[in-house]
């Protein structure tokens, strides 16, 4: 099964046009990722680049991996930390938290990074908020790739990003011209989307701005590239809960969303974020909402 699902411009905080992945009409999910930003590669003058002010999440957790470029995080539960290339934050919503993220953009610079959710399983989509930086993951270098295992396992290795659904997440980069078969498990489901240059995988080419489902029953994944190249792969079980997202929010109903969005917009619940320049978001008119789940 191949889907190529074009990618559409969004607008984050401070103006900041993204590439959006995931989620789409055509498909919302893959595995429990149900998210996927790219933002990049661009350089921005002083002032400019990310510029998210608070705001909070629920029933999910935050995934941003950086390869150009330094972001600052800020959180409720008092966390400020910069994220730098080649390291992954990770933050767990559960029950509730905010957090605001923020260029250091002072002299301008550049940006490049992936930034996903990943939907919580009912069992652990109230657990306590936490985040988390990881500067050091695993890499493992074959057949002209750089390969970083941002999440779950892959060539024997396996990432220390503490997710709670079976799933993974790959970067793989090349300066030249490379090929390489990556086994996955025949379980998982299966999307790419090429960040730089041009590739092709199981045979199929990789365009820009256009994630490739690739569905599932695959035991192998043949890449290859002619020229520099940099290819984001993402995998998991199929997740089997029908879950609803809305602004900044994962619930199972229409009900939880609109309390969180209620409880955010009038300071209960989800606590204060110190410290960002950009201003907080308010949570969009609730009254009547109509949400459809986020499966295909």
């Amino acid at each position: 099964m191949l889907e190529r699902i074009e990618t559409r411009a969004a607008e984050i905080g401070g103006g900041l046009i993204v590439r959006r992945a995931l989620p789409n009409r055509r498909r919302r999910m893959v595995g429990a990722w149900c998210f996927l930003d790219h933002a990049g590669p661009m350089e921005f003058g002083p002032g400019g680049g990310m510029g998210v002010g608070p705001h909070p999440h629920i029933g999910l957790q935050t995934f941003t991996w950086m390869i150009q470029g330094t972001v600052m995080h800020r959180d409720s539960l008092g966390n400020e930390q910069l994220i730098t290339p080649g390291q992954v934050n990770l933050m767990t919503a559960g029950r509730g938290i905010a957090h605001a993220e923020d260029s250091d953009s002072a002299g301008g610079g550049r940006l490049h990074a992936v930034q996903l959710w990943i939907a919580l399983p009912d069992g652990e989509r109230h657990r306590a908020p936490a985040f988390r930086n990881y500067p050091q993951l695993p890499l493992v270098e074959l057949g002209g790739f750089s390969v970083r295992v941002l999440a779950g396992s892959a060539f024997g290795k396996t990432s220390p990003a503490e997710v709670y659904s079976p799933l993974v997440g790959l970067d793989l980069a090349a300066t030249g011209p490379a090929s390489i078969s990556v086994p996955v498990s025949a379980s998982f489901e299966h999307a790419a989307l090429v960040l730089s240059g041009a590739a092709s995988i199981a045979d199929q080419e990789l365009t820009p701005d256009t994630l490739l489902y690739l569905g599932s029953a695959r035991e192998r994944l043949a890449i290859r590239c002619e020229a520099a190249a940099r290819i984001m792969l993402v995998g998991g079980v199929p997740f089997g809960e029908d879950i609803l997202l809305w602004w900044n929010f994962v619930a199972r109903d229409a009900q939880e969303m609109e309390q969180a969005a209620r409880d955010w917009n009038t300071g209960q619940r989800f606590g204060a974020v110190h410290g960002s320049p950009s201003p907080p978001l308010s949570a969009p008119e609730v009254t009547g909402l109509h949400l459809r789940p986020a499966h295909p």
